[in-house]
């Protein structure tokens, strides 16, 4: 298959494009493509292309689009992954995999036991470092989209923005409140969009908890095992994409 390069811009055949800065190094530098290659682009909305390296020059890269292709079908829920900041690079990986697997949205969330200072979440550097990582991780899987990682919000933030979505919130095995199982989604009709809220590694705390219920939000867990906060939404989402036919 030809390398796959992402243009945020809208698509169509026989345009002539310049290629983003980081995507013409990569082609130039890493992959060592020439003029006349053959690639594809995709814009992150769903619109891929077959296209031709057309100049390669000291100035960038310009491509030419040709033949519209089929992307590679989006899962039917359309989902967002709420997850609390992670610290160091743990974040990156969370990114990485949600998009691999499919999610529309990501919101990085702060809480009570977010082992990050506030300051640090909210450096658009960081910000921006987090939507490279969904570029990339689109490219890589064949997504022709790219999810929008939202700016980090308080979890009071991203409660009071939920409305007409199902709300999960995954807790620990064995948590006092009443969670159900993967099996109970068999056995449900789809919902055209969720929510997936997951915490740190400290786990939420009874009012945060409390707070999400009172919402709207659902209690769930995954089976008896605790694992790294870094690992739940992987196989949350993916024992969800199972119960709903997206996998």
């Amino acid at each position: 298959m030809a390398h796959r390069f992402y243009v945020p811009e809208t698509l169509a055949s026989g345009q002539r494009l310049r290629l983003p800065d980081e995507e013409a190094s990569h082609l130039t530098r890493a992959l060592r493509l020439e003029a006349g290659a053959a690639i594809r682009v995709f814009d992150g909305c769903g619109h891929e292309f077959t296209a031709r390296v057309d100049t390669v020059s000291r100035t960038g890269v310009l491509v030419e689009t040709q033949t519209s292709i089929d992307p590679t079908p989006e899962p039917e829920v359309a989902v967002t992954l709420a997850q609390a900041v992670l610290k160091g690079r743990h974040f990156d990986a969370v990114v990485r995999d949600a998009t691999m697997l499919g999610v529309a949205t990501i919101q990085p969330l702060l809480t009570t036991y977010t082992d990050m200072r506030k300051s640090a979440a909210l450096r658009p550097a960081l910000h921006s470092r987090w939507q490279r990582v969904a570029i990339a991780a689109a490219k890589q899987s064949g997504r022709a989209f790219v999810p929008h990682v939202r700016e980090v919000a308080s979890f009071d933030e991203h409660l009071s923005q939920l409305a007409n979505t199902t709300h999960l919130i995954l807790v620990e095995p064995g948590h006092v409140c009443a969670a159900a199982g993967p099996e109970k989604w068999r056995h449900r009709a789809p919902p055209s969009s969720a929510t997936l809220s997951v915490g740190p590694e400290g786990g939420w705390t009874d009012a945060e908890l409390t707070h999400a219920t009172a919402e709207g939000a659902e209690p769930v867990t995954f089976g008896t095992r605790t694992l790294r906060a870094d690992a739940v939404p992987v196989v949350a989402l993916s024992v969800l994409q199972f119960a709903w036919g997206d996998l």
